[in-house]
Formats: structure tokens, C-alpha cells, sequence
């Protein structure tokens, strides 16, 4: 059969197609129109048949090329494109035509962006084939996506590139997943120590901020319980609280203190979050800690220095202003009394002249510590400046009398711990100071005005001969002034015996004589007689009362003793005042008992008169020492019933044998109805419970009268007789 020949003059396949769209003919056409092939110089080069074949192949391959996920393109060994899948389309957004004859070059970025442009989209050119190697491509909208991918080269029939095809993969968010686990780990080795724990506290993994700060190895914590690094500083309640807030909400971020592996405990800034699975369920907790403890002794070294004074590390001016600012608020709150003591070294100045500030630095830091032992921790000791110091006293007594007392108390201990001598490096010294004072309370409000008060104060000590403490308030230093003079006396009055024993009678209903109240009286050499209500309370105060209590029994006794040996006197009582500080001595029925063999009296005729303070002791201890002086026969007589506590209850276990109505209800019977009351429930009380009743302060026939009416049968008062001195005590005896 023969064939109809086409001949064209062509060298290649791709100059075969353009001719055949130059003359309009398919290769179906062709064959249409009775050619069977073509031919060129070189020979035949398809037949249609051929041809339509490899068409209708090349359409089911690009078919199912774009139906692929992957990217790709196809490219002329100078990179314009010939061919791209619908997937390059949908990635960079540009449409097929828009693409088709664009260089690819164009649209591919390097991933590095410092990475000159045109370098690695040539190599792909150039080399034809390269595996695994990613690019950026510029879409459509101007955003980047990352593109992983493979090249292939289609070689021509001389060997040389004739087309190029690339297939990529979009990981773009691969790579950015990628980064930012690059990124986590990064910061997981941050500065920050960091701990990945598990749902029950056991540590899974830390970093090497955390082994640097901690000084445990990963090797050794991880497994081990979060608890392993608590430092103990901490009770029970914070920790709770510290969970119960992770609970709630999720985080806990706070100051810690934790324990190296040393031993050694340090500050931490820790935070503590909850890490929560899709179910809301706790899977993990991520804590960071940050070792503060160099930033805690930097603080600590700033607070020093603004509110302390380097040298004796006291409170300096700054701070002694806060404090004092506080005693004036709490002094309004409470009505309590407080007291400002101004402290100036004498002669600080020839010291430091004739032995340099090394040596009166050491004086300055010894005299700092010898005040602070001399107050209480509720006081503040500061130094101001030079030699200077200042000492608030807080919480004193509500009576401004009582306050001075104890201020002046301080001070004369302040005084003397300030006066012994000082060992300054190889030099023996002796220091004196002169302290001023100034009290106040609710209605001081001027921190400086106190302190130039106590200033003034301690100045004009320094003027009237140093080494002493004065009172800016002239009227208070008289009356310290006094109370010292008073004091001092008083030790004089003992060691020279100028206390004398008043009596007082004690009769019945008939006037006939009971006994007598043994009344202390001070027989001052130069005052003269000195009431008991002037030195008692001091006394007290002092503990000079257990010397002078003593001294009542003795001459009680002997009193007692010298009454026994006179038939109208044998059978008298004498009671004695025995004070609370008295009776609680432990060895208070000893000296009783002691006493009262050197004398051999009767004990029954001795009567122990009793104030309600000693309520306020162990009551079982008071009944117990009642108990066993009863037992050989000494009586006890509750002094004052009424004007104390009167207590009940405890009147009702303490084996008393007499009540004795206060003279201030007595005063007023005869005229105040409430008295007349009062003394009928006392005298009544009384008989219920089976106790003598006897009235002080009887003054006249119509308050004997009242009382006797009542049931009170026995009395004490002016109306019988004075409290006189034994001579002309035993004169009344006679006449009664």
C-alpha cells in the first residue's frame, strides 16, 4: 500500500510542532487528508497514528499530574515554565496562565534570606537534578511558603538538558513547627532554672539553669519528688495555700526558700504552672525558679544602710522617727504612757582627741550594746549621731507618776551599766553620760518635739554636774526627784530602825477590849512622822516590804509576847498586815513559824490580816499556806472586804475567820443608804458563812449603833481609841 509522505524540513520534535501549527494541521488532520507521515532531511519522525497515541497518553498524564498532591513544574533549562500542576496553583495562589513562560526563578526565594537569590534557584539549573532541598515560594497574596523539593532533569537527543521538573512538598507548617521547638529548647536552657514535673509531683526533666542553681545533676532529681528541695523554712499552711491557689487557677508564683544539695538554703522567685490534657485533666507541672538570694542581701544591705547605723547597727534617725511615730499611734490606742530618753556621752571629745576614733568607735559600739541590754525588745535603742543616743520606752503604766517611776528606774540602770568600766582595745576607760527625759502619750503628736524636749533635758543635766538623768517636766522631776530621795531614805530607815508600831484597840459590843491592829508608822528624823500611805506603796514597788513586813512580826511578837505575861493583857489578839508579796514568799510559813517559837507566843492570839489581791495568785497555793497556819492556831481576817474584788467563789474556799467592812462604808452609813446596804449584805454573808464580822473606821456612837442593829458586834475606829504607840496603848488599856 502506498503511503503518503509529508516532508518537512526540521531538526526536532519541538520544530515538528511548530510547524505543524504554522500549516494548521493536526496530526489527525493530517491523516484526514490522506498523509500517513512526516518526514524530515534526517527521515521519518512520526507517524500520525504514533503521534495521536502519544497525545492521548501525555492527556491522561497530565490528568492524573494534576490530580497529585504534590507540586509540579516543569521547566526549560533557562527556567521559563512550560508546565504546572493545579497544586502550584493552589499554593501560590497564581493561575496557570499567569505562571506559563514567567521565569521560576521569580517566584523562588532562598530560605535564608541573607542567602543571595538568584544563588540556589541557579544550582537547580545548572545541575539539573538535587534532592531534599527547600526554597520559599512568593504567592499570589505576598506571603511565603516553604516548599521541600526534588528535581529531575529530561536530557535531549545530544545529551543536553532539555527540560527540568521539580516536585515539592509544602512543609511550611513542618518547618515552623520545627522552629518552634527550636525555640522552646532554647528557652528551656535559658538563665531561668526549669522543672518538668508529673501529675504527682516526681520530677521528669530540668534544665541546666536548675543543676547550676540547685547543684543537683539532672541524673539525681529526675524521679525524685519535688519535695526533695524543700528547705523546711516554710510550715505546713504554706504550702498548703500554695497548692489550693495552683488549684484554682492553675498557677502559683511567689518567694520560696529551697535547699541545695549542700545543705544550704537560698531564696528563690518560683513560678508553678499547671500543664492540662484536652480532658482538663492535670498532666504536668512546669515550674521556673530564679536563685534571689544575692538580691536579697543586696536589699537587706540597702535597708541597712538607709535605716541602721553602720558602726553600732542600731536604728539610725530615719528609722528612730518611724518608731517613735508608731509608740505616739500605739500610745493613743492602748492610753499607755511611753517615754523618749535622750543619751550623751561625757567628754566623748577628750577621747577621741587623746586616743583617735579607732578607740571611740570601739567605746561607741560597746556603750550600744550595753543599752540595748538594759531595755526591753519592745523598746528601740538608736544612735543619732557622734555620741548620741536616743531610747523610747513603750507600754509603761497608764498613771503618769507610776510612768516617770519606771523611766527614771531605766534610767538609773542605764546610768549604771553605762558607768562600769570599758576595755577599749589595750586602754581602760571610764565613762559617765547625762540622759534627758520627757514622757508621752495621747496627747503628744510631735516625734520632734519629743525628742527636744529630751534634749533640753539632758543638756540641763549636763549643766547641773553630768552623769544623771533629768526630767523636762519640772513638776514630774520634783516628784521622781522625791520618790528617789524617798527611796533612798527608806533603805536608811530600815538599816537604822526608825519604824515604830502604832496600835490601835479593838472592841466588842460593850466596849470591853478584843486586841489591837499593829500599824507601821515612820518616824523620820527630819520629817517626822511619815505616813505609811507615802512609803508603802514604794516599798512594794522596791521589795523593801519583805524586810519591813518581817520586821512587823518580829515586834508584833515580842508585843505579844509581853501581853501574855500580864493577866489583864494575856489574852488580847493583834492582828498584822501581811502584804501580797509577803505571803507569796516560799518560805512564808517557815518565817511564821520561826517567829513565832523565838517568841513563844500562843499563836491563836495572832491574827494575819489578809487583802483581796491575793486572789489574784494560785488560789490553791494561798489555801494550802492558810491551811497549815490554821492548824496551829493563827487566825486570818480579810482586810477591805468590798473594796476589791470580793470574789465569792473564792471566799468560799480560802479558810478566812473574820471579814472587816472597809472604813468607807462605814463613813457614810449613817447617811448614804447604798453603805447602809452594802455593810447589811456584807455582816449578813458573813454570819451565813460563819465568819466574825468586825468594822474599821467607827467614828460615832450612831454608826456603832447602825452596825449593831445589823449584827456587827466588833469594832475599830476613833470612837474607841487612835492608833497610839505602846506606851500610851497600854494607858488606854487601862482606862477601857
Amino acid at each position: 500500500m502506498t503511503k503518503n509522505i509529508m516532508l518537512i524540513d526540521t531538526l526536532n520534535r519541538e520544530s515538528f510542532e511548530k510547524q505543524l501549527t504554522r500549516i494548521e494541521n493536526s496530526p489527525a488532520d493530517l491523516m484526514m487528508n490522506g498523509i500517513d507521515a512526516v518526514l524530515t532531511h534526517e527521515g521519518p519522525v512520526l507517524s500520525c497514528d504514533a503521534h495521536l497515541a502519544i497525545t492521548k497518553s501525555e492527556a491522561r498524564y497530565r490528568h492524573l499530574i494534576n490530580r497529585i498532591a504534590a507540586l509540579i513544574v516543569e521547566l526549560t533549562p533557562t527556567g521559563e515554565i512550560l508546565y504546572t500542576n493545579e497544586a502550584i496553583t493552589l499554593i501560590t495562589g497564581f493561575s496557570t496562565e499567569e505562571l506559563i513562560f514567567c521565569n521560576w526563578l521569580d517566584l523562588l526565594l532562598p530560605l535564608q534570606e541573607s542567602t543571595h537569590l538568584n544563588l540556589l534557584p541557579q544550582q537547580f539549573l545548572e545541575n539539573g537534578e538535587l534532592n531534599a532541598f527547600k526554597t520559599r515560594i512568593l504567592t499570589g497574596d505576598g506571603s511565603r511558603k516553604i516548599i521541600s523539593w526534588n528535581s529531575a532533569h529530561v536530557l535531549g537527543t545530544n545529551e543536553l538538558v532539555e527540560r527540568i521538573i521539580y516536585f515539592g512538598i509544602d512543609v511550611t507548617e513542618q518547618v515552623l513547627a520545627e522552629q518552634e521547638l527550636s525555640i522552646a529548647a532554647i528557652a528551656f536552657e535559658s538563665q531561668e532554672g526549669m522543672m518538668v514535673a508529673d501529675a504527682n509531683g516526681l520530677i521528669l526533666r530540668v534544665n541546666n539553669a536548675f543543676v547550676t542553681i540547685t547543684g543537683y545533676s539532672a541524673e539525681e532529681v529526675i524521679g525524685k519528688h519535688t519535695r526533695t528541695l524543700q528547705s523546711g523554712h516554710h510550715n505546713v499552711d504554706f504550702y498548703a495555700e500554695m497548692w489550693r491557689i495552683i488549684t484554682s487557677t492553675s498557677m502559683w508564683f511567689g518567694e520560696i526558700w529551697n535547699r541545695r544539695k549542700n545543705g544550704e538554703s537560698y531564696t528563690s522567685y518560683q513560678s508553678i504552672t499547671a500543664v492540662k490534657d484536652t480532658n482538663g485533666i492535670v498532666s504536668h507541672y512546669v515550674s521556673t525558679l530564679t536563685d534571689i538570694t544575692a538580691s536579697h542581701l543586696a536589699a537587706e544591705e540597702i535597708k541597712n544602710l538607709a535605716f541602721y547605723d553602720p558602726l553600732t547597727h542600731l536604728p539610725n534617725r530615719r528609722l528612730l522617727i518611724d518608731r517613735l511615730k508608731q509608740a505616739l499611734i500605739s500610745s493613743t490606742r492602748t492610753d499607755l504612757e511611753g517615754a523618749v530618753l535622750f543619751i550623751d556621752l561625757d567628754y566623748f571629745k577628750a577621747l577621741n582627741d587623746t586616743h583617735g576614733h579607732a578607740i571611740g568607735d570601739l567605746l561607741l559600739k560597746q556603750v550600744a550594746q550595753r543599752l540595748t541590754s538594759c531595755v526591753r525588745e519592745c523598746d528601740t535603742v538608736s544612735r543619732l549621731s557622734g555620741d548620741e543616743y536616743v531610747v523610747v520606752l513603750v507600754n509603761l503604766n497608764k498613771n503618769s507618776v507610776v510612768a516617770a517611776a519606771q523611766t527614771e528606774s531605766i534610767g538609773r540602770k542605764i546610768l549604771a551599766a553605762l558607768t562600769r568600766p570599758y576595755q577599749l582595745d589595750k586602754h581602760h576607760y571610764h565613762c559617765t553620760a547625762s540622759i534627758g527625759a520627757t514622757l508621752f502619750n495621747v496627747t503628744h503628736s510631735d516625734t520632734e518635739e519629743l525628742l527636744q524636749q529630751a534634749d533640753i533635758a539632758m543638756y540641763e543635766g549636763k549643766r547641773t554636774g553630768r552623769n544623771k538623768l533629768c526630767f523636762f517636766d519640772q513638776q514630774m522631776q520634783d516628784t521622781i526627784s522625791a520618790r528617789v530621795a524617798l527611796e533612798n531614805e527608806l533603805h536608811l530607815a530600815i538599816k537604822r530602825g526608825q519604824f515604830q508600831l502604832y496600835y490601835q484597840i479593838q472592841v466588842d459590843s460593850s466596849g470591853c477590849p478584843l486586841g489591837a491592829e499593829a500599824l507601821i508608822r515612820w518616824l523620820h528624823p527630819e520629817h517626822g512622822l511619815v505616813s505609811p500611805q507615802q512609803f508603802i506603796p514604794l516599798a512594794e514597788e522596791k521589795g523593801l516590804i519583805l524586810l519591813i513586813g518581817q520586821w512587823v512580826l518580829e515586834t508584833a511578837c515580842a508585843q505579844l509576847k509581853a501581853w501574855q505575861q500580864e493577866c489583864n493583857t494575856s489574852n488580847l489578839t493583834l492582828s498584822v498586815n501581811v502584804s501580797a508579796h509577803q505571803f507569796r514568799q516560799a518560805n512564808f510559813v517557815n518565817q511564821v513559824l520561826a517567829t513565832i517559837n523565838r517568841y513563844a507566843i500562843n499563836p491563836g492570839l495572832l491574827k494575819l490580816e489578809l487583802t483581796e489581791s491575793i486572789f489574784l495568785s494560785e488560789i490553791n497555793d494561798t489555801v494550802i499556806v492558810m491551811d497549815t497556819l490554821r492548824k496551829i492556831g493563827i487566825r486570818f481576817s480579810l482586810d477591805d472586804f468590798g473594796t476589791g474584788y470580793s470574789c465569792l467563789q473564792y471566799l468560799k474556799q480560802l479558810p478566812f475567820d473574820q471579814l472587816k467592812i472597809d472604813r468607807s462604808f462605814v463613813r457614810d452609813i449613817t447617811a448614804n443608804s447604798s453603805d447602809k446596804t452594802i455593810v447589811s449584805t456584807i455582816i449578813a454573808m458573813a454570819h451565813s458563812l460563819e465568819l466574825d464580822v468586825i468594822a474599821e473606821g467607827v467614828e460615832t456612837e450612831e454608826q456603832q449603833q447602825i452596825l449593831l442593829e445589823k449584827g456587827c458586834v466588833y469594832y475599830q475606829g476613833y470612837l474607841f481609841g487612835k492608833p497610839l504607840p505602846i506606851e500610851q496603848f497600854n494607858v488606854l488599856l487601862l482606862k477601857t
